[in-house]
């Protein structure tokens, strides 16, 4: 006797996460299309082709669906920094600023990569508390990275942990701003993304490597 109730959930499942990955898809779509303001059940169901309840069941409401949104995407904001800011590659890297300008440009060109999302989700958790949190628990994590992957590097600081702390807040503060508020906020002169990593990258090499200033 075959027994079917060991292989159809495996079908179900199957079919659920599809199901599931095309409401997300949909979500980033219209995210960056319109901000948090498009984002609407009926629209989600519309633009994955299938029946408003269903959102419903997946998701409970809005704001469950908004939530499963931001958490997938910020899986995959984690694995793209991951990927790019390399642990084990940036440890053996001999020079280091090479090092240094590496990190900060993987973390720069992966925001830049996801940059409509990023705004939205940065100036959404001005307001929203859970956005705020899990945005808050992936930037620390991101951190923690960062400070790994240059773990081989000197730093000419006496406290290396506050030194690559502060080299990490100023590179995402400068990465950050530009997403949220554009290119022209401050001056009217042109900083494409090329050159804000290009400076960033120099910056945070100089602080790290040129030690405090003399007081």
């Amino acid at each position: 006797m075959t027994d079917n109730s060991v292989r159809r959930p495996a079908a179900v499942q199957g079919r659920s996460r599809r199901s599931e990955q095309e409401f997300l898809r949909a979500g980033f779509s219209l995210l960056e299309e319109g901000g948090v303001e498009a984002l609407t059940v009926a629209a989600v169901a519309e633009r994955a082709g299938m029946s408003v309840g269903s959102v419903y069941r997946r998701f409970g409401d809005k704001e469950g669906l908004l939530y499963a949104i931001h958490l997938a995407f910020t899986d995959m904001l984690r694995a793209e920094v991951t990927q790019r800011v390399s642990v084990e590659r940036l440890r053996d890297v001999p020079d280091p600023a090479a090092a240094i300008a590496e990190a900060v440009g993987g973390f720069a060109d992966a925001f830049q990569a996801r940059e409509g999302l990023v705004r939205v989700f940065l100036l959404l958790g001005i307001r929203h508390a859970a956005v705020r949190e899990l945005g808050t628990r992936v930037s620390v994590e991101g951190n923690l990275l960062f400070s790994a992957a240059l773990e081989r590097v000197p730093v000419a600081h006496p406290d290396r942990a506050v030194a690559l702390d502060f080299a990490y807040r100023l590179m995402y503060a400068g990465v950050a701003h530009r997403i949220t508020q554009g290119e022209f906020l401050e001056s009217d002169r042109p900083l494409p993304w090329s050159a804000l990593k290009s400076r960033l990258q120099e910056t945070v090499v100089a602080y790290l490597l040129g030690g405090p200033e003399p007081h």
